[in-house]
């Protein structure tokens, strides 16, 4: 999904990077390496003061972001002190492991940090024939998906669609506000 969105940002000619949150555990007996071994590097407090617009992405756990998420952003309490995100845009989205697993609630509740942020939320309008035809994920609160109990089924035409329209959406708005 996030390289799918990053798709819709690159298209309103902006450019994206990446980033991933570390894992967290109840007791800490080694220290993960500060860049990961494979997929995305960590992301960085400056990477979020540095960048024009945000797409926050978390799987949902039993309607909520995941801890590890939770975490990252309950350690940005410098960034909110001298307002570095103010009226930057962002985004949320999420997958889940069935059509009721808390999708929904899930992007709600990645927003209270956001919007403590200064940060300008953009959702889905339903000006886009996806978010009305699909019969799997997809909100006006944000892109989503259903992955299936085991997590295999892959996005939908209309999932898809939904996460390209959503960072295109969050590019352009991005675009227009660095003029």
């Amino acid at each position: 999904m996030a390289h799918l969105i990053a798709n819709g940002v690159e298209s309103a000619g902006m450019s994206v990077k990446i980033r991933t949150v570390p894992n967290i555990a109840p007791a800490v007996t080694i220290a993960e390496p500060s860049i990961p071994e494979e997929g995305d590097i960590y992301c960085t407090l400056d990477d979020l003061a540095n960048c024009s617009g945000l797409a926050l992405g978390s799987p949902t756990r039993f309607g909520n972001m995941a801890s590890e998420m939770k975490y990252f952003w309950d350690q940005t309490t410098s960034l909110w002190l001298n307002g570095a995100l103010h009226n930057k845009p962002a985004c949320v989205f999420t997958s889940s492991g069935s059509m009721h697993g808390g999708q929904e609630s899930t992007l709600l509740t990645m927003l209270p940090p956001l919007f403590h942020h200064g940060m300008m939320i953009l959702g889905l309008p339903n000006a886009i024939p996806a978010l009305s035809n699909t019969k799997t994920g997809g909100t006006p609160y944000g892109a989503s998906h259903v992955s299936g109990p085991r997590h295999d089924q892959n996005l939908s035409q209309d999932e898809k669609i939904l996460c390209e329209a959503q960072g295109k959406r969050l590019g352009e708005v991005a675009k227009k506000l660095l003029v």
